[in-house]
């Protein structure tokens, strides 16, 4: 690569535009998994209270009656035997001896592992766990990433010929900055509507060495583009379109149009498609039926417009 002219690093104006989709959908995640937060919260604590008169503890035997209930018997310090109809998830793995635990006062209301009411509990204590994980990671991969394009905005700019090439690879369309000279690097970015209009090769202003660093931004007049991955020392892998010489006289609207929110939403859609699936899966290996699926599809959904604004998505 031939030595590059450095020039002063200006305040990037258009910064504004990759950092605030990045948030947003930041704050979808946030929103779906507080839900799911906030739902398990009220099913594990109207568990909690139904459990909580269930003190008394003895062993008895279980008699299957049906497909979602056991007869359990069980001694009383009295001597005497009582009887009660357990509602449980899987009757057949609770049938002969069990621990049972009832209410003194009311002997009646009683459970024995695999009770369903256990089961919802412990349901509900598993989607705090996994929408709290999912907040918290998400939360924390998002900050990391706009730390690092700080970091990245501050180095000092140096002058480059590169070229835009946009590569499909599964779901996912995303830009990349090939540089022109010798050794060739490929920069993924973050999209900006000014790469509808750049010709093809371009001066830009690489914040970084694309030889050395291995997170590079670009500056394209008055747009930033963050990174949106590592460089890479060769072609992408996926189905690499390149773009022409000189835009045509439709680039300017074609700009104006995939720098519409909703062409980037929609665009990034295809990455929800795969949600329903996920949700059928987990609803499926967690046996919880229709809410959970509901849960897990709109984590899954919210989780893919996530990906796509971590990864840099080309809405073009």
């Amino acid at each position: 690569m031939s030595a590059p002219r450095i020039v002063p690093t200006g305040h990037p104006r258009s910064w504004a535009r990759p950092v605030r989709h990045l948030v947003a959908v930041t704050g979808l995640v946030a929103v779906v998994c507080v839900l799911v937060i906030g739902v398990s919260v009220i099913a594990l604590t109207t568990s909690l209270a139904e459990t909580r008169p269930l003190s008394a503890r003895a062993w008895g035997e279980a008699t299957r009656v049906a497909d979602d209930a056991v007869d359990v018997s069980w001694p009383m310090p009295d001597g005497s035997q009582r009887t009660a109809r357990v509602a449980v998830t899987d009757p057949g793995s609770v049938v002969g001896r069990v621990p049972v635990a009832y209410d003194p006062q009311d002997p009646a209301r009683a459970v024995v592992p695999g009770a369903a009411l256990l089961v919802r509990a412990d349901r509900a204590s598993s989607g705090i766990a996994f929408g709290g994980l999912v907040l918290v990671g998400v939360a924390a991969l998002t900050l990391t990433r706009l730390a690092s394009w700080a970091r990245v905005a501050r180095r000092p700019a140096r002058t480059a010929r590169v070229r835009r090439v946009r590569v499909h690879r599964g779901l996912l369309a995303r830009t990349w900055l090939e540089t022109e000279d010798e050794p060739r690097r490929w920069i993924p970015v973050a999209f900006d509507p000014v790469l509808v209009v750049i010709p093809s090769p371009t001066e830009v202003l690489l914040h970084g060495d694309p030889l050395r660093d291995r997170t590079v931004a670009a500056r394209v007049g008055a747009a930033w583009l963050p990174p949106s991955g590592r460089v890479a020392t060769h072609e992408p892998g996926g189905r690499v379109i390149d773009f022409p010489t000189r835009p045509d006289e439709t680039a300017a609207v074609r700009a104006a149009v995939t720098g519409r929110p909703l062409r980037q939403l929609r665009m990034d859609a295809v990455l929800v498609v795969p949600a329903p699936v996920v949700g059928l899966l987990w609803a499926y290996l967690d046996g919880g039926g229709f809410p959970v699926w509901v849960a897990a599809t709109a984590v899954a959904a919210a989780l893919g417009l996530w990906w796509a604004a971590f990864r840099g998505s080309d809405p073009s």
